[in-house]
């Protein structure tokens, strides 16, 4: 139990490489810039692989973590109900499998593109062609979690391959005409980060190219950041990121959102931000202790 007056101890949890597909590096970096923004505002960091973390049955008052493996996930819940500060939720992490996230997003009022949760073991029904088939019960992990499809056909070889896989319930979401754009936050700052993506610059699995080249179409980047932060609210992730699509009118429609991603595009402005969101939780925590 933390004593006012001590220093204050932190525990950090990276990711698994196995959860970062094509971010291996560029997880660790921004994992470790928060460590170090955390050390100069006095704190003593200590960090963990997941694996270890579980392993040692390790714990601490205040935890900050890229977590997605499900024992991690389950030891931080304990921890949490235990009365622990963990920096994302792990609650929240699960809030941002996608059945979960497109569920709270759509009951927060978040815009959404129009969207069906169905089981992998019956036939395909919704008829919103083209769409995306997306893994409901977990963050993509390779590249068949998360397929696009222009017929009923393409989409039932997509089921038989979840029931394969052993993947339970598929999320359909329709697809979007317009600009991709991809955003960073963090809750609790002015921290908001949106650029166009590329599959040179920017990509896991090259998926940005179905969207096409951007036209550029004029969007109010403050109206996303509240989005954005509606979003996070709702998922309990002040650490964030995600993709919108923007129509040629301007519309602005979420359409993922994840729980502390890579921030690669701007590590070393984003660093500094998450470490004093941490940091103001843990210190309003202290206070109301």
């Amino acid at each position: 139990m933390f004593v006012k007056g001590e220093k204050i101890r932190i525990l950090g949890v990276s990711r698994g490489n196995e959860y970062s597909p094509n971010h291996v590096g560029n997880d660790a970096a921004i994992f470790r810039g928060v460590a170090e923004a955390l050390e100069k505002k006095g704190m003593e960091v200590t960090v963990y692989p997941e694996k270890e973390f579980v392993s040692e049955q390790l714990e601490a008052d205040f935890i900050f973590d890229m977590a997605r493996d499900r024992a991690t996930i389950q030891r931080l819940k304990l921890l949490e109900d235990r009365g622990a500060l963990v920096i994302n939720s792990a609650y929240g992490i699960d809030n941002c499998v996608r059945k979960a996230m497109t569920e709270l997003l759509i009951a927060n009022g978040v815009p959404h593109p129009k969207s069906f949760i169905i089981p992998s073991d019956g036939p395909f029904t919704p008829d919103i062609f083209p769409c995306w088939i997306k893994r409901g019960n977990s963050h993509a992990m390779v590249k068949e979690d998360v397929v696009y499809v222009e017929c009923k056909e393409e989409a039932e070889r997509v089921l038989a391959d979840f029931r394969k896989r052993g993947i339970p319930e598929a999320v359909v979401n329709e697809h979007l005409i317009g600009d991709l754009v991809k955003f960073y936050g963090v809750q609790g700052t002015d921290f908001f980060y949106v650029f166009y993506p590329t599959e040179q610059s920017h990509s896991k699995f090259g998926l940005e190219a179905i969207n096409g080249e951007s036209r550029g179409y004029p969007f109010d980047a403050k109206l996303l950041q509240k989005y954005g932060n509606q979003a996070a609210e709702a998922l309990n992730v002040p650490i964030y990121g995600g993709d919108c699509v923007v129509s040629k009118t301007g519309e602005i429609r979420i359409i993922d959102f994840n729980d502390w991603p890579s921030f690669a595009r701007c590590r070393e402005e984003a660093a500094p931000q998450i470490a004093e969101c941490i940091y103001r939780r843990i210190m309003s925590k202290i206070e109301n202790e």
